[in-house]
């Protein structure tokens, strides 16, 4: 349409059929409700209610009779609630079957890369293990520790001993 609000003679005419439009998902929510409602106690215990109501004013109230003793109507009524019922349920069920297996496939791909991450932090651990092994210890570091220590200890008096034949005269002689 032109901005004028008239239509361009330049472009062909399009049949302009009157099509509903609706979210293809809004039948299947739909019949998700309906059946999680189909089976809830408040459903069968309204269900219940109407049906006692239904005969009791069809045997009691000789007035009221619009469906007399063998209650055609309210079994018409039972069935077309069937025939409804069972493809809405089923319908629910698969939709619920597609929920089901997407969740699935998210589950496996978590699991997958859960293990991978298990199997390279292993790998890393393994290495870390190879590595210390090859650092010195806590108890080899204190031991040559010790050993420095004492070997220090020690030079103090090679020194001192050494002076001593420094300040010997007789050694200033040979020097």
């Amino acid at each position: 349409m032109a901005e004028s609000g008239r239509r361009r003679i330049d472009q062909p005419k399009t049949a302009t059929k009157w099509r509903p439009k609706w979210d293809p998902d809004s039948f299947g929510r739909i019949s998700e409700r309906l059946a999680r409602f189909l089976g809830t106690g408040k459903f069968l215990f309204w269900q219940t209610l109407l049906v006692i109501v239904w005969i009791t004013l069809n045997l009691a109230a000789a007035s009221l009779q619009w469906d007399p003793y063998p209650f055609i109507l309210l079994n018409l009524a039972f069935s077309t609630q069937a025939a409804y019922a069972a493809p809405l349920i089923l319908l629910a069920q698969n939709r619920q079957d597609d929920r089901d297996r997407i969740s699935l496939d998210e589950d496996r791909k978590r699991a997958a890369q859960t293990k991978a991450d298990t199997e390279y932090l292993a790998r890393e651990i393994a290495a870390l293990r190879l590595a210390v092994g090859e650092v010195a210890t806590r108890d080899y570091l204190r031991s040559e520790l010790d050993r420095l220590r004492t070997d220090l200890n020690a030079k103090p008096r090679r020194r001192a001993s050494a002076e001593s034949i420094k300040d010997n005269p007789a050694w200033r002689d040979q020097g």
